[in-house]
């Protein structure tokens, strides 16, 4: 037997869509607590910085990103779906925000940051190798990282 879907209502979609959150989420968590466990002090979404970042190492000069895969178009991951209604719309919505991403990573360069993109699916399925790199590269001297992996 078919189930039909229901369609939310525009104030019921409207809640739904308030209730995403761009701080402290599940996987900014996740990355945050194996960080610490492995010594490292942080600030979170420093304001005064472009796209205030969700990790700031101010004595490394590195930021930290953490990306959904969603949102931010991760581009050959299989979590980066486009809703089939208001098309045009989302493609608008994501473009924009893929643009942004890449303005503020350019500022922070500028500034003399190095910046670290990582991404939802890495912490999805490899958690412990994804904090080992962003420990590596913490370490290093590396200007951009960026931690992903593409799901077919």
């Amino acid at each position: 037997m078919l189930k039909t879907m229901r369609v939310p209502t525009t104030p019921q979609r409207s809640r739904m869509m308030s209730s995403i959150r761009g701080k402290n989420t599940r996987p900014e968590r996740i990355l945050r607590s194996l960080l610490f466990a492995r010594g490292f002090r942080y600030r979170l979404h420093v304001r005064g910085l472009p796209g205030s970042p969700d990790l700031v190492f101010p004595k490394r000069r590195a930021v930290v990103f953490v990306h959904g895969c969603f949102w931010h178009r991760h581009e050959g991951c299989r979590y980066t779906t486009t809703p089939r209604t208001n098309e045009d719309f989302w493609r608008q919505k994501f473009q924009g925000n893929v643009a942004r991403d890449r303005r503020h990573a350019e500022m922070l360069h500028a500034l003399g940051w190095r910046v670290a993109v990582v991404w939802e699916c890495a912490l999805r399925h490899s958690v412990e190798e994804t904090a080992q790199a962003v420990e590596e590269w913490l370490h290093g001297d590396e200007d951009v990282l960026v931690i992903g992996q593409s799901i077919d």
